[in-house]
C-alpha cells in the first residue's frame, strides 16, 4: 500500500464515526452491516490512493477494518 498503516487506520476511525449506525448494526450482527462498512473503506481507500487497489491492498483495508471492529467489540463486551 502507497501510505504507511497509522494512514489506514486514521481513515478506517474516521469511517466508523461517520457510519455509527453501521457500527452498531456490526455489533448486533444485524445482515448487510459489514459489506456496507467494507465496501465504504474501499471507496474511502481508493479516493486517498487516487487509484483502485489491487487485491491484496483491498483484503488488507477489510482485514484492518475486522481487527478495528473486533476492538469496538471487545470493549463492549469488556
Amino acid at each position: 500500500m502507497t501510505f504507511p498503516a497509522a494512514n489506514l487506520d486514521a481513515l478506517l476511525l474516521d469511517l466508523l464515526r461517520a457510519n455509527r449506525e453501521k457500527v452498531v448494526a456490526w455489533l448486533r450482527e444485524e445482515p448487510g452491516s459489514w459489506g456496507f462498512l467494507a465496501g465504504q473503506a474501499v471507496i474511502m481507500v481508493r479516493r486517498e490512493t487516487g487509484r483502485p487497489l489491487t487485491d491484496p491492498e483491498r483484503r488488507l483495508v477489510w482485514h484492518r477494518l475486522w481487527q478495528l471492529l473486533a476492538q469496538l467489540r471487545a470493549q463492549r463486551d469488556g
